[in-house]
This record gives structure tokens, C-alpha cells and sequence, in this order.
């Protein structure tokens, strides 16, 4: 792991996600799907709101730039909106769903946001939502700064793991209140994780160090 990383999250994060997705995909039963699904948090005065988009267009609004009210889109004047700032935080996570749209496993790569202060406890009520509701989540922390956001309390580390900066933890539907953590320190290379499905599917696997190389080389960090 390379920890300057942490400073370019943001385009790494989007590369890891899609490459994630993209081995999930020729591993997965016929009957299954990943997807990677991306949320929008809106900003209305102090009041901030997460959303799922069917479909988003956005961009950062720029003094001087961009549309203004009153003015013609396609030809045709437009009523007044109601403006609201689109926060350049985007929410994205990998999503395993059986063709009939049921959520089977939800594998979440941690962003800053996720912990620190302003969002440290939406990510811990949908972490909550996830195991109450019987889903598989698999939890991927590369980040050195920021809370302690899994699903388990550092406390509960024993020896050299609990000196790791980096944690993988799987939490599977069927065993409920088991956190099968993996631990990796910084000169470590990343593990090889199952990702749970359902109880009769045989669980796959992703290479989580092929897929940060991958982000590292391409992103020309």
C-alpha cells in the first residue's frame, strides 16, 4: 500500500470500485449481478440529504459559468427552480443483486467521508441498516486518517494486528455477529478476499493488490 494514496482518494476510489465490479462480473453465478452504484448528496442551506439517482448529471457550479434562471434550455423558457448546491462527494459502492433486483452483498471501499466527523455517523446507520437487514457487506479500509468505521471495535485486536493500518472486514448474513477481519500493514501486500453470497453459492474471490496496482499505474500516481 502506498500511503500517499490517502492524498488522491478520490480518483482511486472510482478506479478501485470499477475494477472490483469488473472481476466480480466474470466470477459470479449466471443469475447474479454487480453493479456499481453511485449516491448524490445535496446540500440545502445546513441541511444535507443523500439521494439515489436513477440518473445524474451534475457539475461543480462556477462563478459566472452555467445556467442561470430564466434563461432558455432547448429553446424553451424555463420556470423558476429552487437552486441547490451539488457537494463534490459522491457515495459509490458495489452492489451484488439476483436478477430479480433482491440485494444479496453490499461491498463498500471507505472514503474520508465515511470517516470523519460529518459523515462518520450516516455511514454507521447504513452499515447498521446492511446487517440488520440480512445483507452481506464486506468492508475495504485503505485510509490511515480518519475514525474507526467497521464493524467491529479496534479494542477487540490482539498483537501485531492490532498495529495494521489497513483492515478488510467481511460480515456474512448467515453468521450473524461474526466479523471476519483481515489485517494488512502498510509493506504488507493486500489479501486475496472471499466475498460472500448466498447460502448456497460458493463464495468467489477478489485480489485486492492486482486492482490497486491497476489504480497506481493508471492513474499515474
Amino acid at each position: 500500500m502506498n500511503p500517499f494514496l490517502d492524498r488522491r482518494w478520490s480518483d482511486v476510489h472510482t478506479m478501485l470500485i470499477g475494477y472490483i465490479r469488473d472481476e466480480l462480473a466474470v466470477k459470479l453465478p449466471l443469475d447474479l449481478n454487480a453493479r456499481a452504484e453511485e449516491g448524490v448528496a445535496i446540500l440545502a442551506g445546513d441541511d444535507q440529504r443523500a439521494y439515489r439517482a436513477d440518473v445524474a448529471v451534475s457539475e461543480s457550479w462556477k462563478q459566472g459559468t452555467g445556467w442561470q434562471p430564466g434563461e432558455k434550455a432547448g429553446g424553451v423558457v424555463t420556470a423558476e427552480p429552487l437552486i441547490l448546491h451539488v457537494t463534490d462527494v459522491t457515495p459509490r459502492w458495489v452492489e451484488i443483486r439476483e436478477a430479480t433486483g433482491r440485494l444479496v452483498t453490499v461491498i463498500e471501499v471507505l472514503s474520508p467521508t465515511n470517516k470523519n466527523r460529518s459523515g462518520f455517523e450516516d455511514y454507521r446507520t447504513q452499515q447498521c441498516d446492511y446487517l440488520s437487514a440480512g445483507i452481506n457487506l464486506v468492508e475495504i479500509d485503505l485510509l490511515r486518517e480518519g475514525r474507526h468505521a467497521l464493524a467491529f471495535p479496534p479494542s477487540m485486536l490482539r498483537g501485531a494486528a492490532a498495529d495494521c493500518q489497513y483492515f478488510v472486514c467481511i460480515s456474512r448474513a448467515r453468521r450473524h455477529g461474526a466479523r471476519f477481519v483481515y489485517p494488512c500493514s502498510l509493506r504488507q501486500r493486500l489479501p486475496i478476499i472471499p466475498i460472500p453470497l448466498r447460502p448456497d453459492d460458493e463464495e468467489i474471490t477478489v485480489d485486492l493488490q492486482p486492482s490497486l496496482d491497476r489504480c497506481y499505474e493508471n492513474g499515474r500516481h
